[in-house]
């Protein structure tokens, strides 16, 4: 009786303050409604991965299968190829770009002069709002071989003209320079609001003490955001099997398909071009389940280092 009535007024209490703060779960209602139309509903289309599905008989009446599409694209070679080039594009892009975004955050946070540090800012987050469409232009007028400025300058000053776009190689690197450009102003912004939260009584006694503003940065600036940092490359790292379509497909072409080609557009090209639909939803579960345990391999990790993890 008595842990009946306890029951009634925890649950009486709950939604005493679920009511006194009803306008604030109200705001969430569009959220949860977001993420279930579009999320969590269309997870029942998991299944045409083990089924041999048919576009005309449907979901439903598409007879199972079992796991034999994952056994036809595991023995697959391009599928290898594919997460091969996923990984070493991620890699790349991820060994330049988070230590850069980093060093841009710290000096953005050491300019004094307001106005220069907001119109620094404006510039470095402008192209994350450019269209991938875009970029890939702007990266053929640099980059060609034949007509781009960047080959243009070179042969001006006596060198030979350098295959940015249809090198192995030289597209890698182009691939990384554009993502970097693109999007290392977007990345300053969860570190520049993490270093407003640094004590700046740390930094008086520091310079107090004779310390120089190298060393404040080393001994109070990095160590105050370092779980910052450790979260954000948890974040990166569980996304090492996914990569945009975009930039893949709009700057590689033919003669760098052989380190052009990943996942994305591997699954664009046997999905919809090819309709091989059961295909690309097999790829695409195999994806998001490897992302998954790296995510959690990857909380582990920090967890045994000391940091709290996301998880």
């Amino acid at each position: 009786m008595r842990n009946e009535l306890g029951n009634s007024k925890s649950f009486s209490k709950t939604l005493g303050k679920i009511w006194n703060y009803k306008w604030i779960y109200l705001m969430l209602v569009p959220v949860i409604t977001y993420y279930v139309l579009f999320k969590y509903i269309p997870m029942y289309g998991i299944t045409i991965a083990f089924k041999d599905y048919n576009v005309f008989k449907g979901i439903t009446a598409s007879p199972w299968c079992g796991f034999d599409v994952f056994s036809k694209i595991f023995k697959s070679k391009n599928f290898w190829n594919a997460i091969r080039n996923t990984l070493v594009l991620n890699f790349a892009t991820l060994f330049v770009s988070f230590p850069l975004t980093i060093i841009v955050s710290l000096m953005l946070n050491e300019v004094r002069n307001k106005h220069f540090k907001k119109l620094t800012q404006s510039v470095l987050y402008l192209p994350h709002f450019i269209s991938w469409v875009v970029v890939a232009g702007i990266a053929t007028n640099l980059f060609s071989m034949t007509n781009g400025s960047i080959n243009r300058a070179i042969e001006n000053v006596g060198g030979s003209p350098i295959p940015f776009m249809s090198n192995n190689g030289w597209w890698i690197f182009t691939y990384v320079v554009c993502n970097v450009w693109k999007e290392i102003g977007w990345g300053t912004i969860i570190y520049l609001a993490a270093l407003t939260g640094v004590d700046e009584t740390m930094y008086e006694a520091a310079y107090l003490d004779g310390a120089t503003q190298f060393q404040r940065l080393i001994y109070i600036t990095l160590p105050s955001i370092k779980s910052v940092i450790v979260t954000m490359l948890i974040l990166q790292i569980s996304k090492m099997m996914s990569i945009g379509l975009d930039a893949p497909l709009l700057l590689g072409n033919k003669k760098v398909m052989e380190v052009s080609e990943v996942i994305s557009t591997y699954t664009y090209r046997i999905g919809i071009e090819k309709a091989k639909y059961s295909d690309s939803t097999a790829i695409g579960l195999f994806q998001s389940v490897i992302n998954i345990i790296i995510l959690f391999v990857a909380d582990k990790f920090a967890k045994a280092i000391g940091e709290d993890g996301i998880i």
